[in-house]
């Protein structure tokens, strides 16, 4: 069976794709470096779920350090290498931007060319909803212009998708980026919104409310987002050169190298997300609106037509049923007797 690298590994959907992958009967070599971004423990509680099984391997190291990831690739035969491994977070972007240099720019670009110097039969990445930036066009698609990233953590990103894309062109290195809207789940970030808001009513804590409530969401839940990455992961683009050859038109890009949205394609309001937790949580929240704040956009929207062309796989979890999922998740996680 494939040997599949994880960056990322201990993080949220690092986490749950490293589990379904092991489930399915790879071998799995994943690394983290366990930063403080949001609590440790929740990260060393889903490493310790994966160091159960044989076949995965850990790697504790920080992938902006060349030599360190140089070591892992040179140590185990990869195959194909999923770099979910980032500095997240729109707003801390703001305040920390160096965090998003180095992990996000330094440690991509060290990823990507050990991918080239071992040629890996496939990389896949994430890269987010955030690069549509300040565009209006509703549904987001693949095919608009993606130019004006209204955050640093956007515009690394945005970064990725091109330096993969130099990559693919120069070296022949295939190469398929995720945008990803969204994600929620069993296991999440604190910082998101769906954890974030479940956690504040719970403990009767004031949630911040950004642009006054008016934002909305293309909420996407976990495993649809592992059941897209695996299925993407299977099927490395081919080199389309004859085709674009024939049509005569050279402007088209024939790199192995594509990009994908992967979101529910179903926003939803930011006040209608409180409501339905409000209601399965059978508690009011306490609210406190804020402008917009710096970076944030206020909508996002997948068109999921290209992702469904390539591998017949769209999103279908529906909030409700996510929500559910996710609260049961948080009340066992944290000991918290059902109401």
């Amino acid at each position: 069976m494939k040997t599949i690298l994880v960056t990322g590994s201990a993080g949220f959907i690092g986490f749950h794709v490293s589990k379904t992958l092991l489930k399915e009967g790879y071998n799995v070599i994943g690394v983290d470096n366990l930063n403080e971004y949001y609590d440790v423990k929740l990260k060393k509680d889903r490493l310790n779920i994966l160091k159960k099984h044989d076949h995965f391997r850990f790697a504790f190291i920080d992938i902006s350090k060349k030599k360190s990831v140089k070591k892992v690739f040179e140590m185990f035969d990869i195959s194909i290498v999923i770099n979910l491994a980032a500095q997240a977070g729109v707003r801390y972007s703001v305040s920390h931007p160096k965090a998003y240099i180095d992990s996000n720019l330094v440690g991509f670009a060290n990823i990507i060319e050990e991918c080239k110097n071992y040629k890996i039969e496939h990389l896949v990445f994430a890269s987010s909803s955030s690069v549509y930036g300040i565009n209006t066009n509703y549904p987001f698609s693949e095919h608009d212009n993606t130019d004006h990233p209204a955050s640093l953590y956007a515009a690394t990103k945005k970064s990725n998708e091109l330096i993969a894309h130099a990559y693919s062109y120069t070296y022949g290195l295939p190469v398929t980026g995720l945008r990803l809207f969204t994600v929620y789940g069993p296991w999440g970030r604190p910082d998101m919104a769906v954890y974030h808001f479940t956690d504040s009513i719970i403990k009767n804590k004031v949630i911040k409310v950004y642009n006054y409530g008016y934002m909305e969401r293309d909420f996407t839940y976990i495993d649809d987002i592992v059941e897209g990455i695996i299925q993407i992961m299977d099927k490395p683009p081919e080199g389309l050169k004859e085709f674009y050859k024939q049509q005569n038109n050279p402007s088209v890009s024939c790199a192995r190298y594509r990009i994908y949205n992967l979101g529910n394609s179903k926003p939803i309001k930011l006040m209608d997300l409180i409501e339905l937790l409000e209601k399965k949580l059978n508690k009011k929240s306490k609210i406190k609106y804020y402008p917009i704040h710096a970076g944030d956009i206020q909508k996002t929207y997948a068109d999921v037509d290209d992702l469904f062309d390539a591998v017949q796989f769209k999103p279908e979890v529906t909030i409700e049923e996510g929500l559910d999922r996710f609260i049961q998740w948080y009340y066992k996680y944290y000991n918290i007797s059902l109401q």
